[in-house]
């Protein structure tokens, strides 16, 4: 990950474009070795690291290290690495470190220091030039084949967002106008925006770090290639990047620095015949994913088509139980009312049979008493003619 911290000095530091508010500052480490004494003994004492480190601090107060740490340590030395704010002070603190000494306790020798500007790792014209000149599989003539591309890693995506576009994506325009103060650009590219690169055999050499990065934190830091069309616009970039460090301004109380590496790229990332490559893997990758798309689509038809199947189906078996269930009613209301009805008609029957019981019951009794009345009447008739005989 890069090393991104605060930084209180850029009166070292030059413009990069002014309008991002991205300078190029002059990384100041020196090498600072302390010879140790021969230990004798199990039960000799051991010298701390972090000691060695406060008395260095001190030596070269009021002056101040903004990173310091162990190098290398062996039996005989310590060799710390230690950077400050400002190149110009580097020759300054050297000369208060080197050939002194230091005085520890329990040690009656002291420790002598030895310090000298720290040598900042970066390419020259001759390793571009003899590596491309030399190689085998290179042809000069090949855009790609030949010094024009400066690999980038490390750089901060905040710092390359669009502005206008929010996030904190890296923009590929950005890096471009960014870049393009040193010669006219002929081709970039930043790995992390192809959502297809980590899938691609022709993907960039470090991009296995950036994809491991890129799981485990928030995308802070980003590689990038840049290609110019001009050897004499590489040549002025890899120059004035030799040795530097990169500062934004986010206001004037704000100003952060980060150390990126930059090397020439070897890999051929930016011919011809490997952009094409990744464009023509990047449509295949399109291509299935769109197969797959496809897929996962008519999966998702088909499912919703079943369930929608199984709803109707369950629809239509509801509807049928309902119906069913509306039908046993309907029938068992008709049994009902037609038990209604028989029951209604036997008890019409038999008050009907009653009432006829009861009609010939009244009948018999008028007919009898008609029979008694008439008797009774042929009585005296029969009375009154007896006595009219009997009177005769």
């Amino acid at each position: 990950m890069a090393s991104i911290g605060v930084c209180s000095d850029i009166s070292d530091a030059v413009d990069l474009l002014k309008s991002r508010s991205l300078l190029l500052k002059p990384i100041a480490r020196l090498n600072v070795s302390v010879q140790l004494p021969q230990l004798k003994g199990n039960g000799s004492k051991t010298i701390s690291n972090w000691e060695l480190m406060e008395k260095i601090k001190k030596m070269v107060k009021p002056e101040q290290f903004i990173t310091l740490k162990v190098a290398k340590s062996t039996l005989e030395f310590v060799r710390f690495e230690g950077e400050i704010e400002n190149k110009i002070k580097v020759k300054n603190l050297v000369a208060r470190l080197d050939s002194k000494t230091i005085k520890l306790g329990g040690f009656p020798d002291a420790l002598k220091v030895r310090a000298a500007e720290a040598k900042i790792p970066f390419p020259s014209r001759h390793d571009w030039d003899s590596y491309f000149r030399d190689a085998k599989n290179m042809n000069e003539m090949k855009p790609g084949e030949r010094p024009d591309t400066v690999h980038f890693r490390d750089l901060p995506s905040r710092w390359f967002a669009d502005s206008k576009g929010g996030g904190d994506k890296p923009s590929e325009a950005v890096l471009r106008k960014v870049f393009e103060t040193f010669g006219e650009v002929r081709c970039v590219d930043i790995p992390t925006l192809d959502p297809y690169r980590k899938e691609m055999t022709m993907s960039a050499p470090s991009f296995t770090s950036v994809k491991s990065f890129s799981t485990f934190s928030q995308d802070l830091v980003f590689e990038a290639f840049v290609q110019y069309k001009e050897y004499i616009g590489f040549c002025k970039a890899m120059t004035a990047l030799k040795g530097m460090k990169l500062v934004f301004m986010e206001t004037a109380e704000r100003i952060f620095a980060a150390s990126i590496k930059v090397e020439f790229d070897t890999s051929k990332h930016l011919s011809d015949k490997n952009i094409k490559k990744r464009r023509m893997e990047r449509e295949q990758l399109i291509e299935l994913e769109q197969i797959k798309i496809e897929r996962v689509r008519k999966d998702r038809e088909e499912s919703e088509r079943k369930q929608e199947e199984e709803r109707r189906k369950k629809f239509e078996e509801d509807a049928e139980r309902e119906r069913k269930r509306q039908e046993k009613m309907r029938i068992q209301e008709e049994r009902r009312k037609q038990r209604e009805e028989r029951r209604l008609k036997r008890r019409m029957e038999k008050k009907k049979k009653e009432e006829q019981k009861q009609m010939q019951m009244r009948i018999h009794k008028e007919e009898r008493r008609i029979l008694i009345a008439q008797r009774k009447l042929e009585t005296i008739r029969l009375l009154s003619e007896l006595f009219n005989r009997i009177k005769v």
